[in-house]
């Protein structure tokens, strides 16, 4: 008999052993756990900690409360400019509530990141491409209300979006490139021109003062040589008033010209013409003549006198 109430005793302690075993749950600190009782859901959602169920009759589902990390695929795009883009994304989201997340939406992950390449296609195609390099905050702020407004419904909260990188094709790259170069040289021609005009100023202002006092034009020009000089150079360059010389054309310039000489007559001309002529001839013969006295002389023999 009594070898039969202990059987019977253990029977009983192994049957509860089993139904605890398959009764009792777990649940993390991260984790919230929604039950279904016959496929009904249990308005009270099990925390953390160890918690009890109703052998097959309750089923628990958990659900993590983490937040979720999720890469947005590169989509394709044409921006408002009609530039060809592709941009991709990151998604920071967390559930809020278990049940919602279970009940509302088959698989709340997947809802979320197809509602995330949909928006970031949205965004892609009401932006320019100035937005989407330089103003990415504000396009990250209307992603993220984009795929937030959906995502309430189904117990998930969008934490934060960012837009990873935007990827553009070689010629526009190219064409960018020449543009920010053009851009900076004409910054560099306007910097360069403010400063040439207040150079041109202060030169002015100087020859002011120079022009009350001659004697600092005169010590200028002396601290011009001596720079000059330190250079170790060979040649030494010294200014010469330009002054000068505008005096010295003007100079030329009111010289009165030379009168030209007047026209003889045919007449005239001709008898001076013979007239030179006539005098060329007569000097020719007068050297003919003083030649043949002295070839004359020359060749007279010496008269020899008798001796005594």
């Amino acid at each position: 008999m009594v070898e039969e109430l202990v059987a019977a005793g253990a029977a009983v302690a192994s049957a509860g052993a089993v139904y605890v075993m398959a009764a009792a749950r777990v649940v993390k600190q991260y984790e919230r756990g929604v039950v279904f009782r016959l496929g009904r859901l249990r308005t009270q959602v099990r925390g953390p900690g160890f918690t009890m169920i109703v052998p097959f009759i309750d089923r628990m589902r958990k659900v993590n409360l983490q937040i979720v990390t999720m890469p947005v695929p590169a989509q394709d795009g044409i921006t408002r400019d009609n530039v060809t883009v592709r941009v991709d994304a990151v998604i920071y989201f967390k559930v809020i509530d278990a049940a919602e997340a279970v009940v509302q939406v088959e698989d709340y992950r997947f809802a979320v990141s197809q509602m995330a390449q949909t928006s970031l296609r949205s965004i892609i195609g009401k932006s320019d491409l100035d937005d989407l390099l330089s103003n990415r905050e504000k396009l990250n702020q209307g992603l993220e209300l984009m795929i937030d407004s959906p995502a309430v419904g189904w117990g998930v909260q969008i934490d934060r979006v960012e837009i990873k990188d935007v990827s553009l094709p070689e010629t526009m790259k190219r064409s960018m490139a020449r543009q920010a170069e053009a851009d900076r040289e004409r910054r560099a021609r306007i910097i360069n021109a403010d400063a040439e005009l207040q150079a041109s100023k202060k030169l002015a202002e100087a020859a002011h003062e120079m022009s009350e006092e001659p004697a600092a034009l005169q010590l200028r020009l002396l601290q011009t040589v001596v720079a000059v000089a330190a250079e170790k150079n060979s040649t030494l360059v010294l200014p010469f008033p330009v002054e000068l010389l505008r005096f010295l054309e003007r100079a030329q310039q009111n010289l009165p010209a030379a009168p030209a000489p007047a026209a003889q007559a045919p007449g005239r001309q001709d008898a001076g013409v013979q007239r030179q002529a006539a005098l060329g001839e007569g000097q020719q013969e007068g050297s003919a003549v003083s030649e043949t006295r002295l070839s004359q002389d020359v060749a007279a023999p010496v008269e020899e006198k008798p001796s005594e």
